[in-house]
């Protein structure tokens, strides 16, 4: 099974939004609409 391929804009504004403004995995996968254990990896 292949996972979906997200792009360096996704990837950029997941890691923006945990590191810079403190919010946890869970809540921008949320707002990004993908899964925390994509953000994980």
């Amino acid at each position: 099974m292949k996972g979906i391929r997200y792009t360096d804009e996704i990837k950029a504004e997941a890691l923006k939004q945990m590191t810079e403004r403190g919010h946890s995995a869970v809540e921008v996968a949320g707002r990004l609409g993908i899964t925390d254990k994509s953000l994980y990896r």
